[in-house]
């Protein structure tokens, strides 16, 4: 049995005052200074921790806002001075898909690199949109054994990326043509590019020395070689290269042989000739893994079936940063499908033409949270991509108004490469062992069985569409 995957990881505090969801607004003018006073009974003892930044305040445009909202102290005070507020720096964070729900839980998984509690509970919807209207089934969790990080049993999140051929091939002296190379990494997930929405120079050298430490692999533009790496990277690239995947941007020179060939895996953005440019990479480099980037337009679940019929070995399947079918541009679709609706259009379509086990899917895009990884697991992906996990980890707000050049609310010019490493691996931790969490709850031990397995999940649309379509009429996309 393989040693088992663990991430070492240490706490990484923000460098900011938190922005949090709750604070007290507390009226002292009235106070009656009980002895037992409901500020000294916060279980959190959050009131003693707001007098001391006060005391010590650092930003005029950062105030305390980091109540866990069990209204404790709202609820049992006789003079009724208290009562509980929502921070509207909190509310601005993000946009309507990459919610401020989501943005807090990323920074509290980067600040500890552990499974996100809420004192407050859940207190959402049981059904949304996108990945929210998709439930996994956790029938196993009363199985000790099966306990996720805790339980017994050993639960492999490997995956494997490449072709897999389903027969072998022998030659006429009856030797063994061995099939083509396979890039084993020990998690579902790779990290992608950034979207030029969202964009921070000199990134790239933090995201490479996570994935070296995680084991992953970062796919980094050819354009940004060797800027993509720091001195100290540079003078030991050996050991970074098989963690870097170059997407060969056709408009920037290639980077050298020598380079290519100590990668395990390159990247090529889809037109009319990416077969011809793969039989010439192969024919360079016979033993590397080549991914073709499709974009999910109108057209991108077809053009994804035709080049897996073709003998593409791997597709990487990208939507909008949101998750949502990529429409003409500066155009917004009115019905964009979701990500997840796509990567089963194609995974389905594949088992229909009966080579679904020689490719390897990829999906990218709308990838917020750890659960959605396993969610898009089900739904058909081998593994996935994401990016924006990542840069929120660093104390990102998400503005929607984000350029280079205009005034950070997060400092993002600032940080420390260790700081910025740290939250990037403390997060990619957490995610891990929630992916383990939840395996263990649906009485998975292999993430590669999760593939395209929706016996294991419950989709909302369809079962609307089973219970109430007959009365109301059918909602089916036509």
């Amino acid at each position: 049995m393989p040693e088992k995957y663990h991430i070492k990881t240490t706490p990484v505090p923000p460098r900011l005052p938190r922005i949090g969801k709750y604070g007290i607004v507390d009226w002292r003018e009235d106070c009656a200074r009980c002895h037992n006073c409901v500020k000294k009974a916060c279980v959190y003892d959050r009131h003693r921790q707001e007098a001391e930044y006060i005391r010590n305040l650092k930003y005029f445009d950062f105030l305390f806002f980091e109540c866990m909202g069990c209204f404790s102290c709202v609820q049992n005070c006789t003079k009724d001075l208290l009562c509980l507020t929502i921070n509207s720096e909190y509310q601005r964070l993000g946009n309507h898909y990459w919610t401020p729900e989501i943005i807090h839980i990323t920074w509290q998984q980067a600040e500890t690199a552990a499974v996100p509690v809420s004192g407050a509970g859940y207190r959402g919807k049981f059904a949304g949109q996108g990945f929210d209207a998709m439930w996994t089934d956790m029938s196993e969790i009363v199985r000790p054994t099966r306990d996720g990080i805790h339980g017994r049993e050993y639960i492999s999140t490997s995956v494997d990326i490449g072709k897999k051929p389903s027969y072998l091939e022998f030659d006429e002296n009856k030797k063994t043509v061995f099939p083509s190379s396979i890039v084993d990494i020990p998690m579902p997930m790779i990290v992608d590019m950034n979207p030029a929405e969202y964009t921070l120079a000199r990134l790239e050298p933090l995201i490479i020395e996570a994935v070296r430490f995680t084991d992953l692999i970062a796919i980094i533009d050819s354009a940004k070689w060797p800027g993509a790496v720091n001195e100290s990277q540079m003078a030991d690239i050996d050991k970074y290269l098989p963690h870097i995947a170059f997407h060969l941007n056709p408009d920037a020179p290639e980077p050298p042989i020598e380079i290519l060939s100590k990668t395990r895996m390159v990247e090529i953005p889809d037109n009319d000739a990416v077969l011809d440019r793969i039989k010439e990479l192969k024919k360079t480099i016979p033993e590397l893994v080549i991914s073709i980037r499709v974009n999910l337009d109108a057209t991108g679940v077809q053009r994804a079936v035709e080049l897996a019929a073709a003998g593409v070995e791997v597709i990487h399947v990208i939507a909008d940063f949101n998750g949502d079918e990529i429409g003409p541009k500066n155009e917004k679709l009115a019905k964009p499908r979701f990500v997840k609706e796509m990567i089963r259009e194609i995974h389905t379509t594949l088992i229909k033409d009966g080579i679904r086990d020689e490719v390897t899917v990829i999906a990218g895009s709308g990838i917020a949270l750890p659960e959605h990884m396993a969610k898009a697991l089900l739904c058909g992906a081998d593994l996935i991509s994401t990016y924006l996990p990542l840069l929120i980890s660093l104390e990102c707000h998400l503005c929607e108004t984000c350029k280079p050049g205009i005034f950070c609310p997060a400092r993002l010019e600032e940080i420390d490469f260790e700081y910025g490493v740290g939250r990037m691996r403390n997060l990619i931790a957490a995610w891990h062992l929630q992916l383990i969490e939840l395996m263990g709850a649906m009485g998975m031990r292999e993430a590669r069985r999760l593939r395209g397995d929706v016996g294991r999940a419950m989709f909302f649309e369809e079962l609307e569409e089973e219970i109430f379509g007959t009365l109301f009429g059918s909602k089916k996309r036509v």
